[in-house]
């Protein structure tokens, strides 16, 4: 049985998503910590590099997405890879999707892209290593997020290369980098509602849509099943984005863990920018809304992607 259920009491629901992400993300970052050679690993530098911008403190919400959705379809997508069928499998996955998004964020920060000197209350894998560096940093994450995603075991109705094809297609210039393209052109320009919704479907939603899509596939799900998923991924990655957007306008270094006031600065192509602060309030809420609609049909099995889902709502970082 699961650590952690859903309980209803008088139509509410009750769920612990904290005990329930803590064990998840305990074995997503032994196994990250595994996957990444060690410091004394020549090149010792760059495995240092690599190891510091993943091991850092984060939210792990990729790789807790891709559990949520396995749950949701009954897989017990447990921490441990010998308590469930596909855990093995999702632990995998959830650790080629933060190997992805590390490597993200090692490009994005640097002075040819955002320039940014804070990432997760520290100092830049560029301003620590060198751009450099960085650059071979990231190269290496991403390749070796295609390797955790090959050395899956899959399924019969997934082998590993679906999964390797969906996480390439969700990165490539069809989605993360043809959001983080369209972004940069974007800079300076006066930000119009298509292209902030392209960005933000393609640099953000795209990634978060290809955690739960992964969840669904180890799991073994039906097509209409993984219909819902995307559809849930979709609008909490826009969602999401939204919040990212408005917590750069209110938020502090501090609780940020970068600097704040960024996109304002380089003026950046975001929601607030062109539908106000209040509107983007209202639609963070309705995309959340319409995300939890689409997985209604997993009942209590979907108890944790409805957590996350509000707390994507609620939080202040």
């Amino acid at each position: 049985p699961r650590e952690a259920v859903a309980r209803t009491i008088a139509g509410m629901e009750f769920f612990d998503l904290s005990a329930w992400s803590a064990q998840r993300r305990d074995r997503i970052d032994r196994r990250l910590a595994e996957a990444i050679p060690s410091e004394e690993t020549p090149p010792m530098e760059i495995h240092r590099a690599m190891r510091y911008a993943t091991l850092a403190p984060g939210k792990r919400i990729r790789p807790l997405l891709c559990a949520a959705a396995a749950d949701a379809l009954g897989a017990d997508a447990v921490p441990d890879p010998d308590e469930g069928e596909h855990a093995d499998d999702v632990v995998r996955l959830g650790c080629a999707l933060e190997l992805v998004h590390s490597y993200s964020l090692v490009h994005d920060d640097l002075p040819a892209m955002d320039d940014d000197t804070w990432r997760r209350g520290r100092l830049t894998v560029h301003k620590v290593f060198g751009e450099a560096a960085a650059i071979l940093v990231g190269d290496a994450l991403l390749t070796l997020a295609f390797e955790e995603a090959a050395g899956c075991a899959g399924n019969d109705r997934y082998p590993a290369a679906r999964y390797v094809t969906a996480l390439a297609t969700a990165v490539g210039s069809r989605g993360l980098v043809a959001g983080q393209a369209t972004d940069l052109e974007a800079e300076g320009t006066a930000p119009d509602a298509d292209t902030v919704r392209f960005i933000h479907r393609n640099k953000m939603a795209r990634l978060i849509r290809c955690a739960v899509e992964l969840g669904g596939m180890a799991a073994g799900a039906a097509d209409d099943d993984l219909d819902r998923l995307r559809t849930y991924g979709d609008r909490i990655g826009l969602a999401f984005q939204i919040v990212d957007d408005l917590l750069d306008l209110t938020g502090d270094l501090a609780s940020l863990g970068k600097q704040p006031g960024a996109d304002a600065a380089l003026r950046k192509s975001t929601w607030p920018a062109v539908f106000g602060i209040d509107r983007s309030r209202a639609d963070a809420r309705d995309l959340v809304d319409e995300a939890l609609s689409a997985v209604e049909p997993f009942d209590a099995d979907a108890a944790p992607l409805r957590a996350i889902g509000r707390l994507v709502i609620d939080r202040e970082s």
